[in-house]
């Protein structure tokens, strides 16, 4: 153990400390397996106190902090590859509080979003935000990239459900936000800077997270869908015809891997393109709109082949299609794009995307999907056998940049609800202009003035 360790654990004897190689290679990185971790070791601090002493004593020795939630990005946000302590918030993961008139249940940060979900259900209520890596995924991994999921469409992004935070700034400073209050005219609301700023600001330790009603009843239909461009045909008819909560579109690669994975064949033939939907469904009224629905998409030949659930199960089935594509893919090594337009400009972007990829990667297996009702793609370009990583990266990465283009011609986003992390850091300029960067900059260097949190990655 290094002197500067030494130093750490003689300040806080209770701290748990590693430099297990382990547990090194196991909390240096996260779900993009790019960067070798090489961190000088890994914290696991069981409350704020030792937060705040953790990121005093880093600035005193001049060690760069990396906040470690439940590492699933897919953006290097959560890599330490150059020496950087690992600040893990496993063991700040317990319920403080519930209260049942405002509606609030305030959680320390490394309370993993299923866990949040099922203690929200034992209220009576829902915390709503969610996505397939509900069981190892982070609160404050959520807020820190400010995650989306699958019912954005109904539910919005991960924002939309912060009440208040705690944070530790990078000087160690704790930083109460917002407290829980709906109206709050008080100046600048500094809680909306932390959501989606990636830890390079502080740390969050806790969050009081916003919950809502359960939803009626829903139902769960998978769509074969003939045509590119009938896709947003279908979704337009949804949207006018039902009460969606989730609208979520695949391809036939995507399913091809699902199934490899061990997910059940919807139907006997394959088709292109592929949609799972789910709409409220609380009376009998409602379940006749969604079959009217789907016999209107069938008639005017925008759905070829559909499936309802008749259970929880079949529901269950039927979602696994959709939420078992990312690690149906993940023993591939894929190359991962996260982009997003205005739902307007979803058709014309899906085009000129589609013909960019064919034209590229002919050679490569392209396999995306996404939340098409919020105007996010997910491409996921996965290595060949034959291709060393190093070479594979470089020729994404070209395409990348052409992909950069086209999205600029549409208004749209490189980064969607990943964050920007390592991989898209080269493309922030395209998204943000020199003058919301240099004010970027600015915010970091009075948070984090000697610059070491999560250093190198978003700016």
């Amino acid at each position: 153990m290094t002197d500067r360790l030494a130093e750490l654990t003689r300040l806080f004897p209770d701290l748990k400390l590693s430099t297990d190689p382990g547990d090194m290679e196991h909390h240096g990185r996260d779900w993009t397996r790019r960067w070798p971790p090489s961190p000088l070791a890994i914290a696991w601090p069981a409350s704020i106190d030792e937060v705040q002493g953790i990121v005093r004593w880093a600035n005193q020795q001049g060690v760069a902090v990396v906040p470690s939630g439940g590492r699933t990005g897919l953006s290097g946000g959560a890599v330490a590859a150059n020496g950087e302590l690992v600040l893990s918030l496993d063991r700040m993961n317990r319920v403080l509080d519930f209260d049942p008139i405002d509606r609030t249940l305030t959680v320390q940060a490394g309370m993993a979003l299923e866990a949040v979900q099922n203690a929200a259900r034992e209220h009576g209520l829902i915390y709503p935000v969610d996505f397939a890596a509900r069981g190892s995924c982070q609160i404050g991994g959520n807020v820190a990239t400010n995650a989306g999921g699958i019912r954005v469409i109904r539910y919005g992004n991960t924002r939309q459900w912060i009440a208040g935070l705690k944070v530790v700034t990078g000087t160690g400073e704790l930083l109460d936000l917002n407290r829980g209050l709906i109206k709050n005219a008080s100046g600048y609301d500094l809680r909306h800077l932390v959501i989606g700023s990636e830890g390079t600001l502080g740390i969050v330790v806790e969050a009081t997270l916003a919950l809502t009603a359960p939803p009626p009843p829903s139902q769960v239909m998978l769509l074969a869908i003939p045509a590119m461009d009938a896709l947003m045909k279908v979704f337009a008819e949804a949207r006018h015809r039902l009460r969606l909560e989730a609208f979520e579109f695949f391809t036939d690669r995507a399913l091809h891997h699902v199934l490899a994975h061990g997910a059940q064949r919807p139907f006997d033939d394959a088709y292109p393109f592929y949609v799972v939907s789910e709409f409220d469904a609380a009376d009998a009224e409602a379940e006749a709109a969604g079959l009217a629905f789907f016999e209107f998409c069938l008639a005017e030949g925008w759905v070829v082949d559909g499936a309802i659930a008749s259970s929880d199960a079949q529901a269950a089935a039927l979602w696994r299609l959709r939420e078992g594509i990312t690690e149906s893919l993940a023993p591939h090594k894929p190359y991962k794009n996260d982009v997003s337009v205005r739902i307007s400009a979803v058709p014309a972007f899906m085009a000129e995307m589609q013909a960019l990829l064919t034209r590229e990667y002919p050679d490569f297996d392209v396999v995306w999907f996404g939340h098409i009702g919020d105007g996010n793609l997910h491409i996921n370009v996965l290595k060949p056998t034959d291709i060393d990583n190093a070479s594979f990266v470089e020729q994404c990465e070209h395409v990348t940049s052409m992909l950069v283009d086209t999205l600029a011609r549409h208004g749209g986003s490189i980064s969607a609800e990943h964050g920007i992390g390592l991989v898209k850091k080269p493309w922030l300029g395209s998204v943000r202009s020199e003058a919301e960067i240099a004010l970027m900059r600015g915010i970091k260097a009075v948070w984090d003035p000697n610059g070491i949190m999560n250093p190198g990655k978003l700016l």
